[in-house]
């Protein structure tokens, strides 16, 4: 295996699957934490309609459409952040949701962030519990990745194991989509959990 980043430029549904087994890493005043990224999902932009960017261009998706190696962060149900790291040519708005990974260093401060009780597997186990882990917030917002600021997306150390595919989770539109990309027998990879549509609500009768 080649032991070096993806080209980020290229097509997502590319891209997404060789991020699988790259660093993440974060640095802060408390220290760092790094993470092996273990599950993945893409999304096409304009040309997918579960993208944030599928109607176009939007004060909050505006680091889509830049250049690739970028993250893009949103608050996702009001809950947590979600980071995402964003790939092809400028415009076409498409990016890698981050979902799940593997803290390697830095497991100390991650818990103190995620709860003392938390286990191993479960410290950066799905895309808000990751992110909350490396402590990312909507601070870091459009950050380069490929730099040496805070926050980098760093090669490989060693080869991975199996890369699996299938549908996407949570989502609505393009449900059926086989672009989540996961590491075979990883226990940091989320569970897979199909979108139920929402049901619409009646009138309230007089």
């Amino acid at each position: 295996m080649n032991l070096r980043l993806p080209d980020l430029s290229q097509p997502v549904e590319e891209v997404a699957a060789h991020l699988l087994g790259c660093l993440l890493s974060t640095q802060a005043e408390e220290g760092g934490v790094v993470v092996r990224l273990t599950e993945v999902e893409a999304y096409a932009g304009m040309a997918d309609p579960a993208s944030h960017a599928y109607r176009g261009p939007s004060r909050r998706n505006a680091v889509m459409f830049g250049p690739a190696g970028h993250l893009y962060v949103y608050h996702s149900y009001g809950m947590h952040w979600c980071v995402n790291v964003v790939t092809g040519q400028e415009g076409t708005a498409s990016a890698v949701l981050l979902r799940a990974g593997e803290v390697i260093e830095g497991e100390e401060l991650a818990r103190a962030r995620r709860g003392e009780r938390t286990t191993a597997r479960n410290l950066a186990r799905g895309p808000g519990n990751l992110t909350q882990a490396l402590g990312l917030t909507g601070e870091h917002y459009g950050v380069n990745l490929l730099g040496h600021g805070p926050v980098r997306l760093e090669p490989p150390r060693c080869a991975v194991g199996p890369v699996r595919h299938g549908p996407r989770v949570g989502v609505s539109r393009a449900a059926d989509w086989p672009w989540r990309w996961w590491l075979e027998g990883e226990p940091s990879v989320s569970a897979y959990r199909k979108a139920v549509p929402r049901r619409k609500r009646l009138p309230v009768s007089e």
